[in-house]
């Protein structure tokens, strides 16, 4: 778009009164934004905002100096551990740490209890991330049989692939809009980096559900669709992006146009053939399908402990992480 338009009137005005202050006159201009990328570059050079400095999503560290700030006003339990909590929250700002400790004392009045409890920090993650409870949406036998298997499936391939982040908790009560149970997984330490191996079983992980169906059920249901987009995209990065292919090598095809901060995808070029496309589409197919393959191995192989897993998901409707590692003799 060409003109001078109210955004060039602004932009020009404003490079104009920087250029106006005496360096020597103890002034400092200072500015915020989300969108880095869309600044014009006149904007950028030296003289102007010529330092630039981030601020990231806090660390696990971090984020338990943080809890400990929203938590100084609440009466709270002594079993609560701040840093368990702070492994549940990965990417997470201080305003949803402070809206997960808000929540928590709410859950906690509501329940009756005189201090705040690890188990109403629990609650109010949980409805942070996944949602609110749908204790309406009732599910009929067969689906929810169903979910419990799809659940057991995911919570068992964690814990026998090598790389597996332990299971913290597997549930069958519907949440949010959408989602009919879920199994969350902790990290054991803050990553930044993962290898080739943790991203194929990451994708064995998020099919292990589908897997569990197919075996114990003898068909697949729409409830993997999400678990397919996630492992579709890890195998997409690993063959395009990572250079995690073998048959085409340490290179990167196309390029993703990506807001730095607000992680959305704008645009992607294409720089390669049409014949390079079916060969990306193939290795993308054959990542997947060791996915798969793996997962079906490890369920065939321990159906027992995973038909009891199902069984008590039924029964309970919520397993810890104990529950779930008495069940397995672990």
């Amino acid at each position: 778009m060409g003109g001078h338009d109210e955004r060039e009137q602004t932009l020009n005005q404003l490079l104009t009164e920087m250029d106006g202050f005496d360096t020597s006159a103890g002034v400092v201009v200072m500015a915020a934004t989300n969108r880095p990328e869309v600044l014009d570059k006149a904007l950028l050079r030296a003289g102007r905002f010529d330092r630039q400095i981030v601020v990231d999503k806090p660390d696990m560290a971090d984020r338990v100096e943080i809890l400990k700030i929203h938590t100084k006003a609440l009466t709270m339990s002594k079993d609560i551990d701040l840093s368990v909590i702070a492994r549940r929250t990965p990417g997470l700002v201080g305003a949803d740490l402070a809206n997960i400790a808000n929540e928590a004392a709410i859950i906690a009045i509501r329940s009756g209890h005189s201090k705040v409890e690890m188990s109403d920090f629990e609650a109010a993650i949980d409805r942070i991330l996944a949602g609110p409870e749908k204790k309406n949406r009732v599910l009929n036998p067969e689906e929810k049989r169903r979910v419990a298997y799809h659940e057991a499936g995911h919570a068992l391939v964690a814990e026998h692939v090598p790389t597996g982040q332990p299971v913290h908790k597997i549930s069958i009560i519907p949440r949010g809009v959408s989602a009919l149970g879920f199994t969350l997984q902790l990290p054991v330490e803050e990553k930044f980096l993962s290898t080739e191996e943790e991203l194929k079983d990451q994708i064995a992980i998020l099919l292990g559900g589908r897997m569990a169906e197919q075996v114990f059920l003898g068909s697949i249901s729409t409830g993997a669709q999400n678990d397919l987009e996630k492992a579709s995209e890890i195998a997409r990065n690993m063959v395009c992006y990572l250079g995690m292919s073998k048959k085409l090598g340490p290179l990167i095809y196309g390029k993703q146009h990506r807001l730095q901060f607000l992680e959305t995808e704008v645009t992607e070029s294409r720089n390669y053939s049409d014949d390079t496309a079916k060969l990306i589409d193939s290795e993308i197919l054959a990542l997947v399908t060791e996915g798969e393959d793996r997962a079906r191995n490890l369920i065939t192989g321990n159906k027992k402990s995973l038909e009891k897993l199902a069984n008590l998901l039924l029964e309970k409707e919520v397993i810890s992480r104990e529950e779930m590692l008495l069940l397995l003799n672990k």
